[in-house]
């Protein structure tokens, strides 16, 4: 297996302030309400120290107080109110921002081409839509947007306070400066931690995916122990880096608390002192120390908001990796030969085969750029760089081709690793050849829309998955309006009748189709969950069906069940079988020979057996012909 050591086309795992912007600016009207509820609160709170400084000179001057203090107690009451009002919208805000992430992520995910998944490790794709999604709504409602409305008491509280005493301004001024400088400092060297900490917990759900989407291989191995050992060994890992992480985010408090504390003693020292030298009086001072007090708030929101936006950066940058990919049929128009995509109806040949390849030649690619050594990406000092994957290539196909005429049935036979499914994999367009061309009733799959292609192949896979769900979930999947009278004809003609009545037999309530098959199928048999397969193929109607091993976990009976069934659906339509057994396909109006991704032979049954030892061996091996023939 050659190594090509090029590195993979990966963005790195950085993200900068200005890429949160338009995730803030996607709630943009509560957005606008936010600020401006958090702008009324902020002008209730400035208002306070300068209504208790006009109630303490009444009281000096014997006057009235009643009404400051009314205005005092409704200030205080429109701020409470205020600020409850924007905590509400900032969360609602927030739980928007991530609703709409999600969503984009999602649908990302289910339209990136089939050679992304094969990079990369399904369980870290999940985490990126969960866990990173989630520190977004942190930074945006708590940090961010909480820091705006901050600032807003901030600079009207550093205003009074300049106005009543520059000096004594300017003194408690220095040491706040002097603690945002640190706290900065700190959060700088938090970000590249953050990114290795989510990392590996796209790392560790990864491995928690893996093992329970095979925990029944790994019972039976006896491996339990050791796949517990090793994704506690990930838990640990992300562990101590969140530990890591919880360190530097808790000096940001004591930081925080020092400046504030010795703001305020520096407030009462030298004020005492101005107060005593006659420069402002006592009302002023009392002023200048709620003024004071009213920096806490803002002050923490705003050190908040720092350690916050650093944090978010790492999983941001992780949500911008997958967000920057391109899609499936991104780049679809640009590879058509013609440079535009054509319905089928428009570039259709009569009289062309259904399918055919022309000198097809193919190597799978695979990577796991998103494996980052969390070690090596906290030593770059926050550049933040994912390390650069080798690229395994594996040749599969060497100019594999052959014709598969309309209406006939075609097989491809040879032994494991011959490249048949992968030929099944580009007919679909799940990857697209290295060089050659295929063809769909005369046009090159490049022309076409893949949706369009796709609505004409019916599709099973080796490996019939099932998903979690119903019978009719699974049966619909390719033709929603197919009525439940359809759905029960295509269970019958696969033998699968049985299943509608099954489980009200066994008393679980649910019946019919809407028989539960559980996840991954894990309630049918690996022969009902092939059939399953079928018969939503068959659903489907479409006019040309792909199987690969169609047949691979039947009985006898079974087998000559399904044969029978697609005898039936075979007229009109043109089919592409796969099969080791070649007693599935001994009738079939052509079978293709393949052998190391080239094409041996092709010829019915009783030609091959003239003409290819290939084929005449796995005969011999199969019992079809004697063995000493």
């Amino acid at each position: 297996m050659p190594v090509n050591n090029t590195p993979v086309d990966n963005q790195p795992l950085r993200a900068s302030v200005r890429e949160l912007l338009p995730y803030l600016f996607q709630q943009r009207k509560l957005l606008i309400v936010s600020l401006a509820l958090g702008l009324v609160s902020s002008l209730a709170a400035l208002a306070q120290p300068l209504t208790v400084s006009a109630i303490v000179t009444a009281v000096q001057n014997q006057q009235p107080v009643l009404s400051l203090a009314t205005l005092l107690a409704g200030l205080v009451l429109v701020m409470a109110i205020f600020s409850g009002l924007q905590h509400y919208t900032l969360q609602r805000m927030g739980e928007g921002v991530v609703l709409s992430s999600r969503n984009t992520l999602i649908k990302k995910l289910l339209f990136l081409p089939i050679p992304e998944f094969d990079r990369r490790r399904s369980g870290d794709l999940v985490s990126r839509i969960g866990s990173d999604t989630t520190l977004l709504r942190a930074v945006l409602t708590q940090g961010l947007v909480e820091a705006i409305s901050g600032v807003l008491v901030l600079i009207g509280a550093l205003i009074g306070m300049l106005i009543i005493d520059p000096a004594l301004f300017l003194a408690t001024a220095a040491t706040l400066v002097l603690a945002l400088l640190v706290v900065v400092g700190i959060s700088l060297r938090m970000r590249p931690l953050v990114t290795a900490t989510q990392q590996k917990v796209g790392d560790l759900a990864a491995s928690v995916d893996r093992a329970v989407g095979s925990i029944r291989t790994i019972r039976a191995a006896g491996a339990s122990e050791r796949e517990a050992a090793a994704i506690t060994a990930e838990a640990e890992s992300a562990y101590r880096l969140g530990l890591k992480v919880a360190k530097l985010s808790a000096l940001v408090v004591p930081v925080s608390f020092i400046a504030l504390q010795l703001s305020f003693l520096v407030v009462l020292g030298f004020g005492g002192y101005r107060v005593a030298s006659g420069v402002i009086t006592v009302a002023e001072l009392v002023a200048f120390i709620i003024f004071v007090f009213l920096l806490l708030t803002p002050l923490g929101q705003i050190f908040g908001a720092v350690a916050a936006v650093n944090q978010a950066l790492g999983a941001l940058g992780r949500i911008q990796d997958l967000a920057r990919l391109k899609t499936e049929t991104a780049d679809d128009a640009a590879l058509s030969p013609t440079g535009e995509l054509q319905p089928l109806s428009r570039v259709r040949i009569p009289g062309a085969p259904a399918i055919e390849l022309q000198g097809v030649h193919f190597t799978y690619r695979s990577a796991a750029p998103d494996r980052v050594d969390a070690r090596k990406l906290v030593s770059r000092r926050g550049r933040n760089e994912t390390l650069p994957a080798e690229i395994v290539e594996t040749p599969v196909l060497h100019g594999v081709s052959f014709a598969v005429p309309e209406g006939k049935r075609v097989a491809l036979v040879g032994p494991s690793g011959a490249g048949k499914s992968t030929i099944l994999g580009l007919i679909e367009r799940f990857n697209d050849p290295d060089a050659g061309a295929i063809r769909f009733f005369g046009a090159d799959l490049k022309q076409l829309h893949r949706e369009e292609l796709r609505a004409h192949l019916g599709y099973v896979e080796q490996d019939a998955p099932v998903l979690a769900g119903t019978l009719r979930d699974n049966l619909l999947l390719g033709n929603p309006d197919a009525s439940d009278d359809d759905c029960e004809r295509v269970l019958r003609e696969v033998n699968l009748g049985g299943l509608l009545t099954r489980s009200e037999a066994g008393g679980s309530g649910s019946s019919g189709l809407n028989t539960p098959v559980g996840e991954n199928g894990v309630m049918l048999s690996g022969g009902e969950r092939q059939r399953l397969a079928i018969a939503r193929a068959l659903l489907s109607d479409a006019p040309v069906l792909l199987l690969d091993e169609s047949t691979a976990n039947l009985d006898g009976v079974n087998e000559a069940i399904m044969r029978q069934a697609l005898d039936n659906v075979a007229t009109g339509r043109t089919m592409l079988v796969i099969a080791h057994r070649l007693a599935t396909v001994i009738d079939s109006d052509l079978i293709i020979v393949l052998a190391d991704g080239e094409v041996v032979g092709a010829g019915t049954h009783q030609e091959l057996l003239e003409s290819t030892p290939l084929y005449r061996d796995l005969a011999k091996r199969q019992l079809l012909v004697p063995r000493d023939e």
